[in-house]
């Protein structure tokens, strides 16, 4: 089985969408990276986002610009610029822009005060 990737989709555009969600970045994971083929990349979130009245719980990313794919997510350091649908009854509709980036590793959280002995 294919091991998917965890992302963070940070939502720039619609400029409200903050105000209508409480976040600007969206958590999820995706296996379509193994198809280097693929230019678009669907990402099934950890949880939802409201949009247009409507709640969703997965998306469609792609490159915002022509001639780019997104396996650079992987070589850049602030994230990959990218257009962001979400599913409609007549099928994905790009409505919104972002930044997809690798998701950065959970701290630490296990690490004890003695690791300051060494020093």
């Amino acid at each position: 089985m294919r091991e998917p990737v965890r992302l963070r989709v940070h939502v720039s555009e619609p400029f409200d969408f903050e105000r209508e969600n409480g976040v600007t970045d969206l958590f999820g994971e995706t296996t379509d990276h193994h198809d280097t083929e693929r230019d678009e990349w669907v990402i099934d979130l950890e949880g939802w986002f409201s949009f247009n009245r409507s709640e969703y719980d997965m998306l469609l990313v792609a490159p915002r610009y022509v001639g780019e794919h997104l396996s650079r997510v992987f070589d850049t350091f602030t994230g990959f610029p990218v257009r962001i649908a979400h599913r409609t009854s007549d099928g994905w509709h790009f409505a919104m822009t972002g930044m997809l980036s690798v998701q950065p590793a959970e701290p630490d959280e296990k690490k004890s005060d003695s690791d300051d002995e060494d020093y």
